[in-house]
């Protein structure tokens, strides 16, 4: 029997994820504005830079996208490195883990009920908590913590820049880009999930994959900024081949969840099945 209840750490996550999410909100940085609003989820973060010098090209401003104004630095006409957020995978992971704590409610209701509705309900939450783990959860929380830290190790200034410690402590970073790998695989190692077919599976990490790359690409076609500034160093060539083996690097990344998921639990039933030998005996 576990130590604790994986029902208790799926609420101890998601109240971590609340957490980080509400105290990034939270972070006040000078001239603080964000491509698609002050939740920067898919965006950047913009901070105050020193102004460009007075004998420069005037700014000229941008239009309003989405109804929302760029900020002072992305009006000029010379664009500014940019600073990345790493919020997305920090609300992949709340949305998750609240629909496993739903789900875990959700079956404590339905116990001994015999309500036939609310167990159809219930095997449909299950269906959508264990799709997510498989194509948005593991994959995604794999690779962003991978990624984040080989370009931290190689240059910080790529991914993280220096200046971002002045407004994000370090325990907030770490929320953001370390302990996501660990939460996943407890949630793996605690409860089986069933995973989708693999084409569907495949076909649902790509169209994740291609449709993130597309939302990169149109922001730096509006405000002329990558959101992640190591794309400011690297060619067009090079970004290709970057987008293109992220895509195929997530799809593996599948395949390694899928694999991992029934290591773990045919390993289980096979330690299973040896205890239950001696009681037949």
């Amino acid at each position: 029997m576990a130590l604790v209840p994986c029902q208790v750490l799926r609420v101890a996550i998601l109240l971590s994820y609340c957490s980080i999410l509400c105290n990034y909100k939270a972070i006040e940085m000078p001239s603080h504005q964000t491509y698609g609003g002050s939740w920067k989820f898919l965006t950047f973060i913009d901070l105050v830079r020193p102004s460009p010098p007075l004998s420069g090209p005037p700014c000229t401003p941008r239009p309003c996208v989405f109804g929302m104004r760029a900020s002072l630095s992305t009006l000029c006409s010379r664009p500014h490195p940019p600073i990345p957020a790493g919020v997305p995978l920090q609300v992949i992971q709340a949305v998750f883990f609240g629909i496993c704590v739903l789900t875990d409610l959700s079956s404590l209701l339905t116990r001994g009920s015999g309500n036939q509705e609310q167990e159809r309900q219930l095997k449909k939450l299950i269906s959508l908590r264990d799709w997510m783990l498989a194509v948005l959860a593991f994959p995604v929380g794999v690779f962003v913590v991978a990624v984040f830290w080989i370009i931290y190790a190689y240059d910080r200034e790529m991914i993280y820049p220096k200046l971002l410690d002045n407004f994000i402590p370090g325990w907030l970073n770490h929320g953001m880009h370390t302990t996501v790998l660990p939460f996943i695989l407890i949630e793996m190692r605690t409860s089986h999930h069933q995973y989708p077919s693999r084409n569907s599976g495949l076909g649902a990490i790509c169209t994740f994959s291609v449709g993130y790359i597309l939302w990169v690409c149109w922001v730096h076609h509006v405000t002329g900024m990558w959101v992640y500034p190591f794309l400011e160093h690297i060619g067009s060539g090079a970004r290709i081949v970057f987008f293109g083996s992220t895509t195929i690097l997530m799809n593996f990344l599948y395949l390694l969840g899928e694999v991992l998921n029934s290591y773990i639990w045919d390993t289980q039933r096979s330690m299973e099945e040896e205890k239950e030998k001696p009681k037949l005996e």
